[in-house]
């Protein structure tokens, strides 16, 4: 049996998930939290083979966070699960060492077909995503600006597109203000803008916000 546990902020999504996989034959839900600092706890009390985790989870506020956990409990495997855009976050996801992407748009039997797969040693992405990763390779460079943005610009920048100022995203990111802005400007000058209204406009057409 592989043991579950579902880190989401909505008690929606708690309840859809656990009622699909309750007669489940080879998947038992066996906890549900609701922000990124229980999950220490659950995997300290439990033995879970699969977190299934959303980007957007209260507290969560960084990737390297999710590497973190990654790093400290290797035999837990981790799903994100999430609406954030999988040609953007997935790549990125996958490189801290996350063994699946799977959209919330996806049926439930996706995820569970990730789960499957993941507590087996697979790595799993939405078969439409790997298309649109290899067609993306194929796009000229200014259609492929996002696949230079690193992990922490891409986190900087979907906090300037919330509208959140510099010493608010380093609060955030437990990062030096100064940092912050270095980080702005690089994407100032990775997207070709020269202002903060056209580097939000240009995350909206990233599909980062």
């Amino acid at each position: 049996m592989i043991r579950v546990c579902l880190a989401d902020n909505y008690p929606v999504v708690h309840f859809g998930v656990k009622s699909y996989f309750k007669d489940h034959a080879n998947i038992n839900i066996v906890a549900n939290v609701g922000t990124f600092s229980m999950i220490k706890d659950v995997l300290n009390d439990k033995e879970i083979d699969v977190l299934i985790l959303d980007l957007d989870l209260d507290g969560l506020s960084s990737i390297y966070e999710v590497k973190a956990l990654i790093k400290n409990y290797p035999k837990t495997k981790f799903i994100i699960y999430t609406n954030y855009a999988e040609q953007l976050y997935a790549p990125n996801a996958i490189k801290a060492g996350v063994s699946g992407y799977v959209h919330k748009t996806s049926k439930l039997e996706s995820l569970g077909n990730a789960i499957t797969r993941v507590s087996q040693g697979n790595i799993v992405m939405n078969e439409n995503l790997k298309k649109n990763l290899a067609a993306i390779a194929k796009q000229n460079k200014s259609e492929r600006l996002y696949r230079k943005l690193s992990n922490r610009e891409i986190e900087v920048l979907r906090y300037l597109s919330d509208g959140k100022k510099n010493n608010e995203i380093a609060q955030i990111l437990t990062l030096n203000e100064k940092t912050i802005s270095t980080y702005k400007l690089r994407l100032l000058q990775k997207l070709h803008v020269t202002n903060l209204v056209d580097l939000v406009n240009k995350a909206k057409t990233l599909e980062i916000v």
